[in-house]
């Protein structure tokens, strides 16, 4: 068969535009083959099903309207007879398509028109589908690409094989880009979105960092170092925290380089931006002595309940450790996931003082003793009067100038003490219509019955409804600043674990759950224990 000058023309368009555009040819064909049948409608009427087909391997283009084999014709345009159905093929039953050929015509000016954005519509489909197929998977990687436009501070990358956008709040502060200039960006959101895939870059991301330093130190390349985290003040100031999988490669050293020269590289991508690498550990302690370098930390103080820590450092050492508007203790702070409270020797020194005299007074005032005694408790580590009351004898006659008959009328002061103190919140709690069954919840104490009531939780199932951050409170980081919200029973040194343990025993209690079958099993045991 001889191929006309026409067909070679219609795959040799196939081809061009296939490679132009990055997608399959198929695709294009395909898009080809719609545009034909759509305007051979026009031609044939709207209700005809004209079907094109484009012979990929010739060229050659067949029409035909597809017709249902029917018994009693309904529609012309797209319905047939059995009888007329047999002529084209003696097989054709009831409910059979029939290919109907169509003789070829020649496009108008509207219909080629018409074509023609059936084209372009599918081709660009095709085309927004390979570019979201392609970058989807490319989050969280590096990507190079010259600047096409900036409009309102947003830069345009052309990618080669797609367009993304650095957003304004994306990029370091001062920095500026030209059209023609090269970015490197980083790949942090890729979304299908009406107007096509876009494709999100950033080059404040903490990750921009990690990568970067990926890409000048083969250590990490190769993972015998690895960036355990990062923490920036895009354009000012970054900590990288490295640990090393090989204990004879130093990982600060390996990111450094020889005279700078590693990290210089990254420096000079990232305008300037002054990096602190320090090394990582599992320690938390050491690891936050580690990242608010190069202050000196005389001491720090874990608090793991509350993810606070407390550090104390040198008087001389306390603008360094806080760092110019805070961003030194901020950085280290985001770097660890922990709350940092500085302070010097001297804060210590003064709060520590402080909190002994506050113990001694409440032990004068509570056990009626002189100062001395009270100082003695205090200095001995007893922090509460039910620690005095219920810590073995032998501990407080043990102490100097104490003996038994001290140590038991101290006990049983505090007892007393107690005992009025229960007295007077358990009428408290009465007069804020508090329940007695509320009491039977394990860990609940009558001051915490109180406390519940005065938030309006007054019987177990109110206590049922709570969350745990509604007991022990939460805290809330925005813009870099942390917020405190107090829970009802804030000042109680209660625990998550013991909150959740508290709600879920008022769950059970109130019928909304079933209790755990270990626990069932445990009661079970102990009530036959105790007959």
């Amino acid at each position: 068969m001889v191929v006309s000058a026409n067909r070679l023309e219609l795959l040799q368009i196939a081809d061009a535009v296939a490679r132009e555009k990055s997608i399959d040819r198929q695709i294009v064909v395909d898009a080809m083959q719609d545009a034909i049948a759509k305007a051979a409608r026009s031609r044939y009427g709207a209700e005809t099903d004209v079907h094109a087909e484009i012979n990929t391997k010739t060229g050659e283009l067949r029409l035909a309207r597809h017709l249902q084999v029917v018994d009693l014709v309904e529609n012309g345009a797209t319905e047939i007879t059995v009888d007329e159905a047999k002529r084209h093929n003696p097989a054709a039953q009831v409910g059979d398509v029939i290919a109907d050929p169509l003789p070829p015509f020649d496009f108008g000016r509207i219909a080629a028109q018409s074509a023609k954005q059936v084209i372009v519509q599918k081709v660009r489909e095709a085309e927004r589908d390979r570019q979201y197929d392609e970058y989807k998977d490319r989050i969280g990687e590096i990507v190079n690409g010259a600047v096409k436009r900036v409009e309102y501070g947003n830069v345009f990358v052309d990618l080669g094989r797609g367009e993304a956008i650095i957003r304004r709040d994306e990029m370091i502060p001062r920095e500026t880009f030209k059209v023609g200039d090269r970015a490197r960006a980083y790949v942090y959101d890729v979304r299908r979105e009406p107007r096509g895939p876009q494709i999100f870059l950033s080059r404040t991301h903490p990750q921009f960092m990690a990568k970067l330093f990926g890409q000048e130190v083969p250590e990490i390349y190769d993972g015998i170092v690895e960036v355990k985290a990062v923490a920036r003040d895009p354009g000012s100031r970054a900590k990288i925290a490295v640990i090393s999988r090989d204990s004879s490669i130093d990982p600060v050293g390996a990111c450094v380089g020889m005279r700078g020269s590693r990290v210089q590289a990254v420096v000079g991508e990232l305008q300037g931006e002054k990096i602190d690498i320090i090394p990582w550990s599992p320690d938390i302690a050491t690891f936050v002595v580690n990242a608010l370098q190069p202050a000196e930390v005389a001491k720090v103080v874990l608090d793991e309940e509350a993810d606070k820590i407390e550090v104390v450092v040198p008087d001389e050492q306390l603008s360094l450790a806080i760092g110019r508007r805070g961003q030194n203790v901020r950085l280290a702070s985001q770097l660890t996931g922990w709350d940092i409270d500085i302070l010097t020797e001297a804060e210590e020194s003064e709060r520590r003082q402080k909190e002994f005299l506050q113990r001694t007074e409440i032990f004068m005032n509570a056990l009626n003793v002189d100062e001395t005694v009270g100082q003695l408790l205090a200095s001995e580590g007893f922090r509460t009067v039910e620690e005095v009351a219920y810590v073995e004898p032998s501990e407080l006659a043990a102490i100097e100038g104490f003996d038994e008959d001290t140590a038991a009328e101290i006990q049983a002061r505090a007892q007393e003490y107690l005992a009025t103190i229960e007295a007077e919140f358990d009428e408290k709690r009465r007069a804020l219509g508090v329940e007695d069954d509320l009491r039977e919840v394990e860990g609940i104490t009558t001051s915490m019955m109180v406390a519940l009531g005065e938030n309006d939780v007054k019987n177990v199932e109110d206590l049922a409804g709570c969350a745990t951050d509604d007991l022990v409170g939460w805290t809330e980081r925005k813009d870099g600043e942390t917020t405190r919200h107090a829970g009802y029973l804030d000042g109680y040194d209660l625990s998550r674990q013991d909150a959740e343990a508290m709600i879920m025993a008022a769950r059970v209690k109130a019928g909304w759950i079933e209790a755990a079958a270990e626990e069932t099993e445990a009661d079970a045991a102990e009530e036959s224990a105790e007959a």
